[in-house]
C-alpha cells in the first residue's frame, strides 16, 4: 500500500482549555473552530503534531 501524499485533518472535540502546546499544535495545522478541515502533507512533522493532539482530531488520508 502506497502512502497517501495528504491527510483531511478535522477537530471534532473543542480545544478550548487545553494545554498551549496543544493549541499551538492545532494552530500549526491550521486549524481554527470546531469541525473546521485542513489538508495537510503526509510529513513526519505534520504527523507528530497530530499525534500529539490526536484525542481532539479525525484524520483520513487522501
Amino acid at each position: 500500500m502506497a502512502k497517501s501524499k495528504q491527510l483531511r485533518v478535522t477537530v471534532v472535540r473543542s480545544f478550548a482549555n487545553r494545554v498551549a502546546s496543544h493549541k499551538a499544535c492545532i494552530a500549526g495545522l491550521g486549524l481554527r473552530r470546531m469541525h473546521h478541515s485542513v489538508l495537510v502533507a503526509n510529513t513526519p512533522e505534520n504527523r507528530g503534531m497530530i499525534n500529539k493532539v490526536s484525542y481532539m482530531l479525525s484524520v483520513e488520508e487522501v
